[in-house]
């Protein structure tokens, strides 16, 4: 009997998750997830991807827009931007399931010189749709070769190729043609966010995060949702999060770290992005840990 998507992504998850739910394959960027109840506020700035959901449920928000998905639906992240997520529907006898892959740009523009354009809005960088049926089947044939390792080098190529075929083909295609064009909005959503990184503590003027975007003000918070004053917040904030718990940072010494000339700011801030005070924050993340 031929085994569907979700239990091929079950069957290596149960086997292969990490402590945080994360299951990598041997195939570049696809990973699954699994989760066995409801999860904590999960904020990041993910790389551009697809992430098919096969069971439970989940809700993501960017800025001021929050997107709900379930089984047989899909999220895109076509851009770096920072999003809040967390795992809504799970339980120790009907687990999340997800199929996530990390989306080629090159890829991207390779195929899209093939493929005719597809109408819709190239700006929203977070959408979720239906899942495509070309997409999932493809998915499922990438999770087959998992049990063919001897086969993984010669077909994963070609299957990445597909998988990619038909997501620029879909619903999803006119915001994953900008992620491939050399000047589109991720590769402008690039930029400003390498400019915060480069010096995360030196005060950037609204109008240059915009500049370095290639955007007016407004038309950067139409297209990321957030304007470029929450975007960098956010930013920084990550940041800081990032040095407390891999590098073991105090409360103080982070907040000055990207930008903050007050603690008690950085951690009303930082409370109201992450749900928790960042000293109550950490603890929890490095007993969960």
């Amino acid at each position: 009997m031929s085994r569907t998507l979700l239990d091929l992504v079950r069957s290596f998850a149960d086997t292969h998750a990490d402590r945080f739910g994360a299951a990598s394959t041997p195939i570049p960027g696809l990973t699954a997830i699994r989760a066995t109840e409801p999860g904590e506020l999960q904020v990041a700035v993910n790389r551009p991807l697809v992430a098919m959901l096969l069971q439970g449920a989940k809700r993501v928000t960017i800025g001021a827009e929050t997107l709900e998905f379930g089984p047989g639906e899909s999220l895109l992240i076509s851009a770096d931007v920072p999003t809040v997520s967390q795992i809504t529907q799970a339980t120790l006898g009907t687990p999340y399931y997800s199929l996530a892959l990390e989306l080629d740009p090159v890829l991207m523009r390779e195929l899209a010189v093939e493929i005719a354009a597809v109408p819709g809005d190239p700006r929203k960088p977070v959408r979720v749709e239906p899942t495509d049926a070309d997409v999932a089947d493809v998915a499922r044939r990438l999770m087959r070769l998992l049990d063919r390792p001897f086969a993984l080098p010669v077909l994963q190529g070609p299957l990445l190729r597909e998988i990619h075929f038909w997501l620029l083909a879909g619903q999803h295609g006119s915001a994953l043609r900008s992620l491939g064009g050399a000047d589109g909005h991720a590769q402008r959503i690039a930029r400003a966010v390498a400019m915060i990184r480069e010096s995360y503590a030196r005060p950037i003027r609204i109008e240059e995060l915009a500049e370095a975007a290639g955007m007016s003000t407004s038309s950067f918070h139409q297209t990321t949702t957030l304007s470029p004053l929450q975007f960098q917040k956010q930013l920084r904030l990550i940041e800081a999060r990032r040095q407390m718990l891999a590098d073991g940072t105090s409360v103080s010494s982070a907040a000055y770290a990207v930008g903050y000339e007050s603690v008690p700011q950085f951690t009303r801030e930082y409370g109201r992005l992450f749900g928790k005070p960042p000293a109550r924050d950490i603890r929890r993340a490095q007993m969960a840990a």
